[in-house]
């Protein structure tokens, strides 16, 4: 894991960004999503492809259900926020999309990486963090390499714990 990012117990790193999410898109900050719930902050390299896809369909399946009551669910990528909104529509995600188009959330949580395959720097490495109704990491999950995805399972009882 990477020595940057926050360790369970830190204080999760706050940040204002665009988000795409019913209301359409607006500025919002991560305390706006503190209601007593735990938050689950899922980055990923890039919308709409394949295995950002598979991931945030199964984040759909899984975790929508938690996402309307239990948790707030947080999608994060550098993708402008009208091509979030898109990928939000095309794939009936129930939960907000946060555009991180400068990759400064990215760095603030040590999960900036290259997307080496096309060259592009400045993308989130896809990771989850889970994040208590005060603010605080207990959970944090950064992937090996771009094709893996998190063990949904863990993040569930990740969320479930955090909500004790």
């Amino acid at each position: 894991m990477d020595d940057s990012a926050p360790a369970v117990g830190d204080a999760a790193p706050q940040f204002t960004a665009p988000v795409a999410d019913d209301e359409g898109i607006t500025s919002r900050s991560l305390d706006a999503y503190f209601d007593g719930t735990p938050t689950v902050l899922a980055f990923y390299p890039a919308a709409f492809s394949n295995t950002c896809t598979t991931e945030f369909c199964t984040f759909r399946d899984r975790l929508g259900p938690l996402a309307s009551g239990e948790a707030t669910v947080l999608g994060i990528s550098t993708d402008l926020p009208w091509a979030l909104a898109e990928f939000r529509e095309a794939e009936s995600l129930p939960f907000p999309l946060v555009s991180d188009n400068v990759a400064a959330i990215a760095a603030d949580y040590g999960v900036r990486t290259q997307f080496e395959r096309l060259g592009i720097d400045g993308t989130a490495q896809r990771s989850v963090f889970v994040v208590d109704a005060e603010g605080r990491v207990t959970y944090r999950w950064l992937a090996d390499d771009s094709g893996q995805e998190p063990d949904y399972e863990a993040v569930e009882e990740a969320v479930r714990a955090a909500a004790d």
